[in-house]
């Protein structure tokens, strides 16, 4: 079976965060969140794995993840030279796939259980598809299952309704055969000019293949917004020290649910609160405070600041009295203050920012 991994999209949504980059690199717990999709994969004894990329700084996706020997897969990159829909995408994988089954994952997903006892109900069957759904509390903002309250069947499976009749979501996770490619042949673009994927599977059920569905437990994250990714951050962030907690560096130092990273400093006059994690070669001085639900990226540097529920990327430094809350700090920012201030801010800063408060 194969992995296919799509890493497409502009993210305008979370601009300025994705004006130098692609949005599924953007970093959950200091680990990019699309690196969640390709350990899923390599978890549940998947290690071919096909990376869909599109026209946002490709190369950043090819520099970080390589052949991906380093993480223990092999990787192929499918060109998409714009985002005209999930179906699209997959049909790029024709070759890729061949005649096996394979598994789909929208790289900006992250999925709690992961994928290796669902992995394992789909090899083991001869169903066309299996799709899994969550339910939400804002179906209007998804494709939606509708399930036979007789039967247990699905019904029709709609994209964005404008009137939803079911709060069940069907979450970026396909499980597919070949089939689907002949299907997804004959589709016409939608009114947004996408081939949909939900419009995919049901013209699959239409034509009497076999579609079924599992619910998901746990909690499944979608993160298409700031909002997604902090708490999409705070979910990942609440497993450290429990069972199947997310894969953390095995050179960090964990005590209850505060990771720290090699080589990072820590003032005894500074004040940790979890669930946090802290990268390599940090600094972060007297009269810090950090927490809860924060994560600090490599080669930071902290100094009489107080963070909470807050992102700061990679080689940031932040050298004031400001309180910063619910926050999104990207790469190499630095944030001072001109004069004495104990104010709170909600920032969200792109890569290399400045900013003097």
């Amino acid at each position: 079976m194969k992995g296919i991994i799509l890493h497409g999209g502009h993210g305008t949504r979370l601009r300025p965060l994705t004006h130098t980059g692609p949005k599924q690199l953007l970093p959950i717990a200091n680990k990019p969140m699309s690196q969640y999709a390709l350990e899923d994969f390599r978890e549940a004894g998947i290690t071919d794995i096909g990376i869909i990329i599109g026209d946002v700084y490709p190369e950043k996706v090819k520099e970080y993840y390589g052949n991906g020997e380093n993480f223990g897969v092999k990787i192929t990159y499918i060109y998409q030279d714009k985002p005209k829909g999930i179906s699209h995408a997959i049909k790029l994988c024709k070759d890729f796939v061949g005649k096996e089954k394979f598994i789909v994952y929208l790289g900006d997903n992250i999925l709690r259980k992961g994928l290796i006892d669902y992995k394992k109900n789909f090899e083991s069957s001869s169903i066309d598809a299996m799709i899994l759904l969550c339910k939400v509390d804002d179906p209007s903002r998804f494709g939606i299952a509708e399930i036979n309250s007789n039967s247990n069947a699905i019904e029709k499976i709609i994209e964005k309704p404008k009137e939803p009749k079911s709060d069940l979501a069907v979450i970026g996770v396909y499980f597919l055969t070949p089939k689907i490619f002949d299907v997804i042949d004959v589709l016409k673009p939608s009114a947004r000019g996408e081939l949909e994927i939900t419009e995919a599977l049901q013209l699959l059920m239409n034509n009497g293949n076999s579609i079924k569905y599992e619910t998901v437990t746990g909690w499944w994250k979608d993160t298409g917004t700031p909002e997604d990714i902090l708490h999409a951050n705070q979910l990942v962030l609440d497993s450290i020290g429990k069972e199947n907690q997310f894969v953390i560096d095995k050179d960090a130092i964990i005590k209850n649910n505060i990771v720290i990273g090699n080589n990072s400093e820590i003032s005894t006059d500074s004040h940790l609160e979890g669930p946090l994690i802290i990268g390599n070669n940090c600094k972060v001085g007297s009269g810090v405070r950090l927490g809860p639900n924060v994560s600090v990226g490599n080669n930071t540097v902290l100094e009489n600041c107080h963070i909470d529920n807050s992102i700061l990327m990679e080689n940031c430094e932040i050298s004031s009295n400001v309180h910063l809350s619910s926050s999104i700090i990207a790469n190499g920012s630095k944030i001072e203050a001109n004069n004495e201030t104990h104010d709170t801010y909600q920032l969200l800063l792109g890569e290399r920012s400045q900013l003097k408060i």
